[in-house]
């Protein structure tokens, strides 16, 4: 019964190996390179990060020091 099933399996027209020369598929081919993500390595998105996260900081001290929120020592 199982041999039976196998058979059919086999036979059947699910297989992809016709229809990849019928309509001209192929594997999709992966580069070996570092990944680009915006034409950037991961060490320049490192960078830009430590960046942004800086200047949002400076400006946040910045916004509370000019409305009063935060007071300076000895000021």
């Amino acid at each position: 019964m199982l041999d039976d099933l196998r058979d059919k399996a086999g036979e059947s027209d699910f297989f992809l190996d016709d229809d990849e020369a019928a309509y001209g598929y192929s594997e999709a081919v992966v580069a070996d390179g570092p990944s680009l993500f915006l034409g950037m390595t991961p060490a320049q998105r490192f960078v830009i990060a430590v960046l942004v996260l800086l200047m949002v900081t400076v400006l946040g001290s910045f916004c509370l020091l000019i409305t009063e929120k935060v007071y300076l020592p000895y000021f």
